[in-house]
């Protein structure tokens, strides 16, 4: 490391035309300078300047030198425009995950946005109800329901939303008991649920299910062909102009909380900040 700092030392000695100009350019002391170029000329076992009171040129080996080690500012310097530029306006890859349902009706929505503001932004989206291995996966930000035990993973709380046991209309005609029940598999086969009512009435449901699938959308079309009752986030429910219904309206299942999660200790990403501060205000306008 020192070496290339050396390198890049005595290539700004060169373009500014003198130690002192140098060592203003660099902000760094005269004498700082010149330990850095006495250093590398001890290390090389060859002189790449000449120098008097007035003047400075350089010597075969130095120019030769000077061609690789310009080479170093240019590259840092180009890094640095890269990194400020998207600092500015966010570009790049985004890799994000979330379960089906959210991904539908506020992740995608939101990200349509940030693509619209900044078109350099090149966002990955997979939807999933299972959680996906952030480096496995290499994702960038999460959407979930409930928090990580992962203590590497920054969480933020990014509001709520309640899930409603829906069926078709004439499911409400049926004893609760006899009824289907369609699970999503992160539910497992075994499900329970616990209800209130508005008078603090307490309901434990328990049902063995009937069906079980990995994605959001298949359990909601299997609940739209009268199959069975199964669970749809409120937020979710309001979109299907009633297709499916709540079949427990004087109950409600307990809150569910949406968090955004990332896996930089540091220096979050603006992409990252973004797209969690736009998420946010989403939940509290339309779903909390």
């Amino acid at each position: 490391m020192s070496k290339l700092k050396q390198m890049s030392i005595f290539a700004h000695i060169v373009e500014q035309g003198s130690v002192s100009a140098a060592a203003e350019k660099l902000e760094l002391s005269k004498s700082v300078v010149s330990q850095h170029l006495k250093i590398l000329e001890q290390e090389l076992g060859a002189s790449l300047l000449k120098r008097t009171t007035r003047r400075q040129t350089l010597t075969s080996m130095g120019e030769r030198f000077y061609l690789s080690c310009k080479d170093i500012n240019v590259i840092a310097d180009s890094a640095w425009d890269m990194a400020k530029a998207e600092l500015e306006e966010p570009q790049g890859r985004i890799r994000i995950t979330a379960p089906n349902a959210l991904m539908d009706l506020l992740v995608a929505p939101v990200v349509a946005d940030l693509m619209k503001q900044y078109p350099k932004l090149k966002p990955e989206l997979i939807s999933d109800d299972q959680h996906l291995d952030f480096m496995e996966h290499d994702i960038d930000l999460a959407v979930r329901v409930g928090t990580s035990r992962d203590s590497n993973l920054k969480q933020k709380r990014l509001g709520e939303f309640k899930d409603v046991l829906c069926g078709v209309e004439s499911m409400r005609s049926r004893e609760l008991e006899s009824i289907p029940y369609i699970a999503n598999s992160w539910q497992g086969k075994q499900v329970s649920h616990h209800f209130t009512s508005q008078t603090d009435q307490n309901f434990i449901y328990q049902q063995q299910a009937s069906c079980t699938t990995n994605s959001f959308h298949s359990c909601l079309a299997l609940i739209k062909s009268g199959v069975g009752i199964g669970v749809i986030p409120d937020f979710y429910l309001s979109q299907l102009s009633n297709e499916v219904i709540d079949i427990m309206p004087s109950f409600q299942l307990p809150t569910n909380t949406v968090y955004a999660l990332n896996p930089f200790a540091s220096n979050t990403p603006i992409a990252i900040k973004l797209c969690v501060q736009a998420l946010e205000e989403k939940l509290k306008q339309n779903f909390v």
